[in-house]
């Protein structure tokens, strides 16, 4: 036989509200433990990609470095060439260098880090629970 709900002594209310706001604390946790799992693991990519990157650049530029030094040194005025050519070009990558990294930086900022997904979720839940408890 269902019993209707009406029918409950307070003593019984209050503790369904408790065993109740403590499985709703521990789903909230796993969530956030689940979020946060997967914002560290995009974290880890954009380090990863970082690094990867920046072998990658640095490889490939000190090839190709010492032939565009070279070839300015050319275009360049003999006395002028060797110390001119290269503050050139190591300006230039170095400009190139700064805004891939600076790209690589952002996807390592607090706010991509937050687990929002959860926060708004208690930020609800509180809400509700506020509004339950008037």
């Amino acid at each position: 036989m269902a019993t209707d709900k009406t029918d409950k002594s307070l003593p019984s209310l209050f503790s369904d509200l408790a065993r109740e706001t403590v499985d709703l604390v521990r789903q909230e946790m796993a969530l956030a433990r689940a979020e946060i799992s997967q914002k560290i693991t995009s974290a880890e990519r954009g380090l990863v990609a970082l690094i990867v990157g920046g072998v990658i650049i640095l490889a490939g530029l000190m090839l190709l470095l010492q032939a565009v030094v070279n070839a300015l040194g050319m275009a360049l005025p003999e006395e002028t060439a060797p110390w001119l050519a290269p503050l050139i070009v190591g300006a230039v990558v170095a400009v190139i260098g700064y805004v891939m990294l600076k790209g690589g930086r952002s996807r390592l900022q607090p706010d991509n880090l937050m687990p929002n997904r959860t926060v708004e979720s208690l930020r609800r839940d509180a809400a509700v629970a506020q509004e339950t408890v008037r």
